[in-house]
């Protein structure tokens, strides 16, 4: 990793990448020393399975339908697809997923994405405030998320970097991060770390120590830390070395593309 300071100042060339890309290759590097990842649909999948074929071959995925070492070919449709169960080591019931395996602490990490953040980590799933004299705007729902975000050893957070995703307030707060601030979880009664890192097609961001509210600690090339701070809902803080991400090879590229057009 290099840092801002250091960082190619010669932007003027296309990157071979999207920011898409650029943001899913980073959050499968965050998978490298794991073992087991409870996998969210969505931008979570992707970046789960880029993973085990990339950072960590030996990654062990799990799915809420039951699913315990999922190898599929493509990316799966939802936590029901078929192909999930057809590749998986084991399949189990889903009380047993989540009343052993789950609630148990016996996953490491726990890879979720959000349609809102707030700046402790915590994650909106369920509602969007559409504005006066217009009803509220569903979205999925909670599924397993509140139950991942509490239980797993550490959680992982994917999304894109807008005002409109990164919020002051959420608008419901579906499942807990790091609540109102340091010691919150224990206070809870939560057994995992909570996010430790939330990768954006942006940056990265990080909990502080002291805070636990969220601070950029990693830029993505060709991004400014001013860019970061339009793009966030509320006053971002920023680490005192702010980082810059490695560009994806072009084996992560690959491994990619091949994998979204399967």
């Amino acid at each position: 990793m290099t840092t801002a300071a250091t960082a190619p100042s010669d932007r003027s060339a296309a990157p071979a990448w999207s920011s898409d890309e650029l943001m899913t290759v980073n959050a499968a590097r965050a998978l490298a020393a794991a073992r087991t990842c409870f996998v969210g649909i969505g931008l979570p999948s992707t970046a789960a399975n880029l993973a085990r074929r990339t950072a960590n071959p030996d990654l062990v995925l799990i799915y809420e339908s039951g699913a315990i070492g999922a190898k599929p070919t493509r990316l799966p449709l939802s936590i029901g697809d078929g192909e999930l169960a057809d590749t998986a080591d084991a399949v189990v019931s889903v009380p047993e997923m989540f009343n052993y395996w789950l609630q148990g602490g016996r996953i490491d990490v726990g890879f979720l994405g959000a349609a809102q953040l707030d700046r402790f980590g915590n994650i909106n799933t369920t509602i969007v405030d559409r504005g006066p004299d217009r009803p509220e705007g569903r979205l999925p729902g909670a599924g397993g998320a509140p139950e991942i975000a509490a239980n797993c050893g550490e959680v992982l957070i994917v999304l894109r970097h807008s005002p409109r995703n990164m919020v002051a307030a959420l608008d419901f707060r579906t499942s807990v991060g790091h609540g109102d601030g340091v010691g919150d979880r224990a206070r809870l009664g939560l057994r995992g770390r909570g996010p430790v890192a939330v990768i954006t097609d942006l940056g990265v961001l990080r909990p502080s120590a002291t805070t636990s509210e969220l601070e950029l600690t990693e830029l993505h090339p060709g991004v400014t830390v001013n860019q970061v701070r339009e793009a966030t809902g509320w006053p971002l803080a920023v680490a005192p070395e702010v980082g810059v991400t490695e560009p994806p090879t072009a084996d992560e590229l690959t491994a990619l593309r091949a994998l979204k057009a399967a």
